[in-house]
This record gives C-alpha cells, structure tokens and sequence, in this order.
C-alpha cells in the first residue's frame, strides 16, 4: 500500500437502528483490528441510533466520520474496501454485486430473526464474512480476503416461468 492509498471500511445500518454494531465498530478493539489490516478510514452510517461514534482525525490513528443518513449510500459501498453492515438482504445483495469484501453484523435483538439464516448460508458458501456483535472484533482479525468467493446471481426466469403458467399468463 503506497503512502497516499486509503482503505476505507463503510459501515452501513441503512434506516433502522442498530446501536450494538455502530458501539462495536467505535470500539478501540474493532479500531485496532482494521488498522492492523491496512485500513485507513472508518465511516459510519448510523441509521436512526442513538449512539454518537467519536469523530477521529490524525496520522497514527484510523481516521472516523459518520452520518445519519444519505439519499444514496451506493458512493460509499462503491469506494470502499471493505463493507461492514447489518444483516438487511438488500444492503447484502447490493455489496455482492459490487464486488466488495462484506462483514455482515447480525442483529440478534430482532424477534424474528430471518435475516441471521441469510448471512449465514451466504458465510457458508464464502460469499462474505457473518459476525454478531460480540464477534466482530475475531472475525476482522481472523478474515482473509482471498478466502471469499465472489456472488453470481442466479437466473429467475424459469421460477418467472414456472408461476406464470401456474397463474395462466402467456410464457414468453
């Protein structure tokens, strides 16, 4: 990495409010596991929570900023190097098809926890890395980058198919 290269970690809870992950992420646990990893910059999206990350600036440190929100985060996902984000399947789609290295950070405080079986089957086929909390900090320490397997989407034309001729619609 050449002196004037930032790697910049996104950190994305989009609209909702996850505090736990936003807590973590500004944790100088968390803080001392990207800069170990070579990344320079931690900007945080923090939703509707109510935790206030510390904004950092220097040259020995992970440099940090957050926001509320943004009408669109797809600038932020596209310069990152590494993606960190709740568990919602649009925010996990949206950072695969971009070809970007994903830490998905499960909310277990959600009563109907869906969105955990999703982050861990795409974990299981190495698509991205899934994490709780409590965890993030081992997971950043423990990933390797070239471990993961990059996101083909899958072809739904025949399920398209498939349910229009159930429906009676013409198939094309």
């Amino acid at each position: 990495m050449s002196d004037g290269e930032h790697r910049t970690v996104f950190v994305t809870v989009v609209t909702t409010c996850f505090d736990a992950l936003v807590m973590v992420v500004d944790s100088p646990e968390v803080k001392k596991a990207l800069l170990k990893k070579g990344y320079s910059n931690l900007l945080i999206q923090m939703g509707r929570g109510t935790y206030v990350p510390l904004k950092v600036s220097g040259d020995a440190t992970l440099q940090v900023d957050h926001f509320t929100f943004s009408p669109s985060i797809a600038d932020n996902m596209r310069t990152a190097s590494l993606v960190i984000s709740h568990a919602g399947s649009g925010s996990i789609f949206e950072t695969l098809q971009l070809g970007k290295p994903l830490i998905v950070v499960v909310n277990e405080d959600l009563m109907d926890n869906h969105q955990s079986e999703l982050a861990e089957e795409l974990a299981e086929r190495k698509h991205l890395f899934c994490a709780r909390p409590q965890t993030l900090g081992e997971t950043i320490r423990a990933m390797d980058l070239e471990t993961l397997v990059p996101y083909q989407p899958g072809d739904a034309r025949p399920v398209v198919t498939l349910i229009n001729r159930f429906l009676g619609f013409p198939v094309d």
